[in-house]
């Protein structure tokens, strides 16, 4: 990482600062005195079954409006780019780079329990399902990656029943409840128990900076009926403004989810646009995040 790198990492905005930082950054050093910096959550860490963070922008090989550390073979960069990405990656995580299962974001809230045969080798291009947008697995040597420029990483640890979940909550997915479908699937497949899940809201667009049409207002009132105050602000016009943290919390909690398991985010995507990536902030010229998760 360039000093001016350094720089923007510890200039990071955080909307609440009497919060403290969540999540925390921390750097790691990797061959040749790179310097990769990664979110984490200390609740998480806590539990001392899982490796896992949040990615920025820096730390990478990447060019343009990709710099540095883009994830996504799709986006139009170059492939050596990337796959150099995830090597440091996977080397920052201590975790195998073939290891990663990724999903197949197209916003829904369709969740698939994977394991060692879902591991893909070569851009991804071979995974047996589509529309996947949450992943789950009991299985040590599997790192979950799911992607992100806006939207919310959720992630799930059962330490009771060695589990794990990462998922994809866009708007449609918070409207959907992707929180509680996530923890259902868990349930399902895990005999997982809601209160006993330690969760958190990863980085992604603030209320400040997310405004939404009367249309998408509409279906968060109807779902979060009662309330909506606390969710989204008028603006007039049919323009609101919303807030993906507090309703993604209110899924997990009315899901079963203690509110002391639930750690939310307070670092924005769209205010960081120089460490992270924004499709708001960038007009969509961007690459992708990514959230990981794995089990030791």
């Amino acid at each position: 990482m360039s000093i001016d790198e350094m720089e923007l990492t510890e200039a990071i905005r955080y909307k609440d600062q009497t919060a403290g930082q969540i999540p925390a950054l921390k750097h790691i050093l990797l061959e040749d005195q790179i310097d990769f910096p990664l979110f984490y959550y200390e609740k998480l860490e806590q539990t001392g079954m899982v490796k896992h963070g949040f990615t920025t922008r820096a730390g990478g090989v990447s060019e343009g409006i990709f710099s540095s550390l883009n994830l996504s073979f799709t986006r139009g960069d170059r492939e050596e780019a990337v796959r150099e990405n995830y090597r440091r990656l996977a080397n920052a995580l201590q975790v195998d780079n073939g290891s990663f299962v990724s999903s197949d974001q197209t916003h829904t809230t369709n969740v698939l329990r994977v394991g060692k045969e879902d591991i893909c080798h070569s851009r991804f291009s071979e995974r047996k399902y589509t529309d996947i947008d949450g992943l789950i697995t009991n299985e040590s040597g599997v790192t979950l990656i799911t992607f992100y420029a806006d939207c919310v990483p959720l992630y799930f640890v059962d330490p009771v029943h060695h589990a794990i979940g990462l998922s994809h909550s866009g708007w449609r997915g918070t409207v959907g409840r992707m929180g509680k479908v996530t923890i259902d699937k868990m349930q399902q497949e895990f005999d997982t128990k809601p209160s006993e899940v330690i969760c958190a809201i990863g980085p992604s667009i603030c209320q400040d900076c997310y405004e939404v049409s009367e249309d998408v207002a509409d279906a968060f009132c109807t779902e979060f009926a009662g309330r909506e105050n606390e969710i989204l602000i008028g603006k007039g016009n049919g323009k609101y403004q919303l807030d993906l943290w507090r309703a993604n919390e209110i899924v997990l909690e009315e899901a079963g989810v203690l509110k002391e398991h639930i750690s939310v985010t307070n670092v924005c995507t769209c205010c960081n646009p120089k460490l992270l990536f924004s499709h708001r902030a960038s007009h969509g010229k961007r690459g992708n995040l990514a959230a990981v998760l794995a089990l030791k």
